[in-house]
């Protein structure tokens, strides 16, 4: 049993970028479907595709790659944790690296970047940070 999956889905994300695939897989979920959902929005990464299993479906990340070859992801850091949740509100929410970067929110209307929360003014758990 895993205890933190968004952790687990960074983590693959991260070192996908480390040794630059094209692609990565992960078991899905709904929130997870939904964080690439934002990370493709943004920009972050180019698509996302969701596979049906038998057990489980296989979430797959298309990652996203510049001209020379630099990853569009430098950083990617989970704030929200377990052990030690992370609220803000719409007043507290703030630009991450001013504005290059997004921090991802779940809140009443679905997961959304810190962007969508300010012009919905919406706040929640801030989930992760991408730079």
């Amino acid at each position: 049993m895993m205890t933190d999956p968004i952790a687990d889905m960074l983590t693959r994300l991260r070192n996908a970028l480390r040794v630059e695939r094209d692609e990565v897989s992960m078991p899905a979920s709904r929130v997870k479907r939904d964080i690439a959902d934002v990370l493709k929005r943004e920009g972050f990464i180019k698509d996302y595709e969701v596979t049906p299993g038998g057990v489980q479906a296989t979430l797959t990340l298309q990652l996203k790659y510049g001209r020379d070859g630099e990853a569009v992801i430098n950083t990617l850091r989970r704030e929200s944790k377990p052990g030690r949740r992370f609220y803000r509100g719409v007043g507290e929410i703030h630009r991450v690296l001013n504005g290059t970067g997004i921090a991802i929110y779940t809140t009443p209307q679905g997961v959304l970047s810190d962007r969508e929360c300010r012009q919905r003014n919406v706040g929640g758990e801030m989930l992760a940070t991408v730079c």
